[in-house]
Order: C-alpha cells, then structure tokens, then sequence
C-alpha cells in the first residue's frame, strides 16, 4: 500500500560548524503522487532522498512515511533502512549479474518470505508492468543497459513497498533511450499507484517525471510548485535561471505594484515584468527571460524593442540569435528548420510581460 512522505524541518550535516548539507527543507509528497528534487551538483537533493531512505543519518528534522515517523534525531528515533518498507533504484543497474532477469525481480521477495505461488504470480505481472515479460528467464547481463534499469525498477516495485525513491536512475543511458525510458518510467509508476521521490539534475526529465518539482540550491529548498508553475512563474532569480531562463537583462525599479515591476534597462528603454518580490524604486534588478519567448521581427502593444542582431547560429531544428539590446546581450531561439532572419543588422524584438521575471539584483551570482 503506497503511502505518504512528510519531511520537516530536515537538516545533515557532515562537519561541525560548516554550512548544512541539507539546511531546513520541508515538504510532503502525498500518497501516490512523484515529486522531483532537482538542482545542481552540491544542492542536497541526494542527501534529502538518502535521508529518506535511512541511507544517512538526519542532525535535525523530521521524516515520516505513512503515519509511521522513521527519524526524529532530538527524540532519538532512527528506524532501520531494511524497516522503513521502501524500494530503491539507483544511477547504476545493481542487478545481481549471474542471476536471470526473474530471479533478480524474485529475490526481494523470496527475503521477505512470502510464499512460493505468489511469487511467481507477482513476478510475471511486475516484468509485463516494466515491458519485460518476454525476458524472464535471459541472463541479466545479456540486456542492454536500458532493460537492465527495467530490471532494477521491476526489482524494486515487485514487492509494493510504501514508498519508492530513484536517484538519478537515467542518468547512465544514452540521449535517445533516456528520453524514451523517462516517459514510460511515469507511466509505470502511475500504474501502480506509487508514492515517489526522485532525485535529478535534468530539468527535462523533472518536468515530464514530477507531479510537482521542488528546486534546491546550496541545501535549500527555493520553491516547490507543479512543473507549468516552476517553469512559467519561477519566484526565485536560481530557479528561473537553473531551469532555461539564461537571458538577465540589468536595470533599476522605477515602479512595482501588484506583482508587475517597471525597470529602466538604461540604453535600452523601460521593461515591464511580472515579479513574486516586492521591489521597491531605486532598486537595483535583473529581469530573466528565456531565449523561446523572446519574438523575433515583432512590435507589440508592450516590451517592444529595436535590437542588433550580432551573431546567427542554425543548428537543424532550430536558429539560436545573439542580440544586443542597448549595450546588453541577450539570446533568442527560434524554432524550425529554416532561418527566417537576417544573421546581421537591426531587429524589431517583443519581450511580453507576463514571460519576463524581475527580482532584486543583490549582485550574487545565478549562474548553476
């Protein structure tokens, strides 16, 4: 019966007085639903999921699975990793390599006891689940490696734990099979109802994968919203810019009312933005946008600007343009198989509002 994860408050660290690996993060993930923790190398993401397994042990906080608590370090509770009834799938297979692919799905259940029948029942219905039904009795290590990370999923939903948690299991496939393997990896654990936490660095794999994405940085989680709203609507400068938003374009706060900021970008004229902070006049700030929603060759009621075009790019399916827009440089992509702009000269651009993020420049640096 898959059940619900709550963490509190959650905090590790590795050394004394040296910032937090994990530093006050909470959040719950309801019964049967997938978030996914995505962030750079360092954030604490895999910290938080090996915490939750009971792989490393919390110096504050609290985690539940269900309505069981597994670890409260001020009470002194710290359940067992083998107790906490949860399946794991890690970045390399960890399938037993002399062992056929039924009997590596078997084993778990064969440790927990469970009888002769009814294996062989659940182990057949959990390989047709992962699209392995047809190669049960193959050695494992004659799969390729996609199948045998099937292999390593069937292994850990075969016994229906409370809760599955996933580190970065894609991370070892090729391009292409990992982009085929991450939808039919939703699939599956949708199928089988499963509460998941799943950990991750791609922000395409969050987006197709989370019911909801929650961003971290430097032990922090930043925000934790459904993925249209951590995509469109980021309320953090790290955010939009760890998840595509590269262009930042440089200026102060004339004005902020009511979610929408007017910034004087110098050169270049007044920008309107829809920001989550409240800013206030004279402010220094940043506005992000992302290259896909910057309109090439267009004048709008709103944002509408005259850049120069300083450098064309084709690249197949796509046109990615450098621009100057009043001394700043910003970049545009275009989508399709035929360039439909000039590479050199003046263009008309249109930056709409609601896809152009102001926050106060507290002159750190976003870059992840």
């Amino acid at each position: 019966m898959s059940s619900a994860l709550s963490i509190e408050n959650l905090e590790k660290r590795f050394t004394p007085g040296v910032r937090p690996a994990v530093d006050g993060v909470s959040f719950d993930v309801p019964a049967g639903e997938i978030v996914v923790l995505l962030g750079p190398s360092g954030c604490g993401k895999t910290t938080t999921l090996r915490c939750a397994a009971g792989l490393e042990h919390p110096t504050g906080g609290r985690i539940s699975i269900g309505s069981r608590v597994v670890s409260e370090p001020a009470k002194g509770i710290l359940v067992n990793p083998r107790e906490r009834d949860i399946g794991m799938v890690f970045q390399s297979y960890a399938v037993w390599p002399h062992m056929t692919v039924r009997q590596n799905v078997a084993y778990p259940l064969k440790y927990r006891r469970k009888a002769g029948g009814d294996i062989n029942a659940r182990v057949r219905e959990t390989l047709e689940l992962v699209g392995l039904g047809d190669y049960a009795d193959r050695p494992v290590v004659s799969l390729s490696g996609g199948q045998m990370q099937r292999v390593a999923l069937a292994r850990s939903l075969v016994y229906r734990p409370q809760l599955i948690l996933l580190d970065e299991p894609l991370s070892n496939l090729d391009a292409k099979l990992r982009i085929r393997l991450r939808d039919e990896l939703r699939r599956i654990l949708k199928m089988t109802g499963m509460t998941g936490l799943y950990v991750t660095h791609d922000q395409s794999e969050a987006v197709v994968l989370g019911d909801r994405i929650g961003v971290m940085n430097e032990g922090k989680l930043l925000q934790m919203a459904p993925p249209a709203e951590i995509y469109n609507r980021p309320t953090d400068a790290f955010v939009a810019n760890f998840t595509g938003a590269s262009n930042v374009l440089r200026g102060k706060v004339l004005s902020s009312a009511q979610g929408r900021a007017t910034i004087d970008l110098g050169a270049a004229g007044r920008i309107e933005a829809w920001t989550p902070q409240t800013l206030s006049a004279g402010d220094p700030a940043r506005v992000a946008l992302r290259a896909e929603n910057i309109r090439l060759g267009e004048r709008g009621p709103a944002n509408a600007f005259s850049g120069r075009v300083l450098e064309r790019r084709y690249q197949g399916m796509q046109t990615v343009y450098d621009l100057e827009l009043g001394g700043q440089k910003i970049e545009a992509l275009e989508l399709g198989t035929a360039a439909r702009h000039p590479g050199e000269g003046e263009i008309a651009l249109t930056l709409p509002p609601d896809v152009c993020w102001a926050y106060r420049d507290d002159g750190k640096t976003v870059d992840a």
